[in-house]
């Protein structure tokens, strides 16, 4: 295990010196929050198809594939279908805004009405997705160093909060890269076909299972139905995924990009049900299939290749928890603490202040919370499950009608962020928290409240619709942290 270690190792000291380097090109709010808008289409879809397979995606894709057979690709396979949807739709629109979070477009949509609730539910959303990737460093780290579950995560998430405290969205962008090519070779390159062969072929994984592992519905259709609400919708409104697209340097970046990080997704799902299935066959009765992974892992791949394909996973869990956690530190800042800060201030009153540090300190106060929390939870199923069911129960239509509909209006915005948001959370206390009925009815219930309230109260200033306009043409004048750097 010494060649594995020293892998291992020399993968995390990388992740440190990116976030070192990182934080000496980060000079103003713009270049520490979305890279300075000036991804071309290399790391922009590197980065972006890091962010979205993460943990979940690597070691649940793999259990998934363990339980399910070929049909356990579809959660991953919604992720992806997701990305390329918001690449080809919606993404060129989003980059040219020139915002930094969700709750921002929405002010700009609606009149600056509607972005607080949002930026809570948001913030919320975001600090849970932080906390279950933080998580899954236990499940790492035991297998790596057999160390319990507290220390791992305070390891894990330790060397994620400070490179992103460094550097921001330079640094994570940095490491994502890094994570994306282990990525690649750890798990399509290196563990899908030395699974595959240790299985004996696919003719012999077809002679030992059952047939429904090889179904491609096999999972249920009311399971795939819940995966395209839940993670094709959530990736067309996630904080995460917007503040990625924020960082592309042109709309052909944003859009293109994009599309082959979601080409990228669905070779990744159908892989990791693969090697879940191979391990089916090597390992019939395994006590969770979230094993899947970790023990093909260890039993099976040379000295190595081992440590190589560890790194993998903890890339992919990295990369989502860096993700989250910047997006959660955005949102705190710029749409609620700033917020109240404007509030507390007196007419009149204007306070200089260093907004890269100000970012730079939000990280760091988000960070600490995120470990704190991740240590204290215990069903983290259930809590990442509530986060996405606000999310998208609440946020979901006024985001997209927003951008789909003129007659939007602030107020049933705002009607359908609180009756579907409501809705989502009776209907959990009511049929459970992993049930698929609230998302369903919750969705639905916003829905009817944004197209009613907006219908019955006054369409949005014109004046209003005009700026929103002029900003998705890209014909707005930069913001002033666009051009401005902070002070050093």
């Amino acid at each position: 295990m010494a060649v594995d270690y020293t892998v291992i190792v020399v993968y995390l000291a990388g992740m440190l010196a990116m976030g070192w380097w990182g934080m000496r090109r980060a000079k103003s709010k713009s270049e520490f929050l979305v890279a300075g808008r000036r991804l071309g289409p290399a790391m922009y879809s590197g980065t972006m198809a890091a962010i979205v397979l993460g943990g979940a995606s690597t070691i649940g894709g793999v259990g998934l594939g363990y339980r399910y057979g070929l049909s356990g690709a579809w959660m991953v396979l919604t992720i992806g279908l997701g990305l390329l949807a918001l690449s080809v739709f919606f993404s060129a629109r989003i980059a040219r805004l020139k915002v930094y979070t969700v709750s921002e477009m929405l002010d700009l949509r609606y009149g600056g009405r509607a972005g607080v609730i949002s930026g809570v539910v948001m913030w919320a959303y975001t600090l849970m997705l932080a906390v279950t990737s933080t998580i899954a460093y236990a499940t790492i780290f035991d297998v790596l160093f057999d160390v319990n579950r507290t220390v791992a995560i305070v390891i894990g998430g330790a060397i994620v909060v400070a490179y992103s405290t460094l550097g921001g969205m330079w640094s994570i962008t940095l490491t994502d890269m890094v994570q994306f090519v282990v990525k690649t070779i750890g798990v399509l390159l290196l563990l899908l076909p030395i699974a595959v062969v240790k299985a004996g072929g696919f003719a012999e994984m077809r002679a030992k299972l059952p047939a429904s592992y090889f179904d491609p519905l096999g999972i249920g259709g009311e399971t795939i139905f819940t995966y395209v609400l839940i993670y094709t919708f959530g990736m067309l409104i996630g904080q995460d995924i917007w503040q990625r697209v924020f960082t592309a340097r042109s709309d052909r970046t944003a859009r293109w990009g994009g599309t082959v990080a979601g080409t990228y997704c669905l070779a990744y799902a159908v892989a990791g049900a693969v090697i879940g299935t191979a391990a089916k066959v090597l390992y019939p009765e395994l006590g969770s299939p979230d094993d899947a992974f970790a023990t093909i892992v260890k039993d099976e791949l040379p000295v190595g290749v081992r440590g190589l394909v560890l790194a993998a996973a903890l890339a992919a869990v990295m990369s989502t928890s860096s993700g989250a956690l910047i997006a959660c530190a955005t949102v705190a800042n710029n749409d609620i603490w700033s917020r109240l800060r404007g509030l507390a201030k007196r007419s009149g009153e204007h306070e200089e202040h260093d907004e890269v540090a100000g970012n730079r300190a939000f990280i760091l106060v988000m960070g600490l919370a995120v470990i704190g929390t991740a240590i204290a939870l215990n069903n983290v199923v259930e809590a990442l499950t509530v986060a996405y069911n606000l999310l998208v129960g609440g946020l979901l239509v006024p985001i997209l009608g927003g951008l789909l509909w003129k007659r939007g209006t602030a107020r049933g915005a705002l009607a359908a962020v609180g009756v579907g948001g409501l809705a989502v959370i009776g209907l959990m206390a009511g049929y459970g928290i992993l049930a698929n009925e609230p998302v369903y009815y919750g969705l639905s219930a916003s829905l009817v409240a944004y197209v009613a309230v907006s219908l019955a109260t006054r369409p949005t200033d014109e004046a209003v619709l005009a700026a929103w306009r002029e900003r998705l043409a890209g014909r707005s004048s930069e913001l002033p942290s666009e051009t401005v750097p902070a002070h050093q």
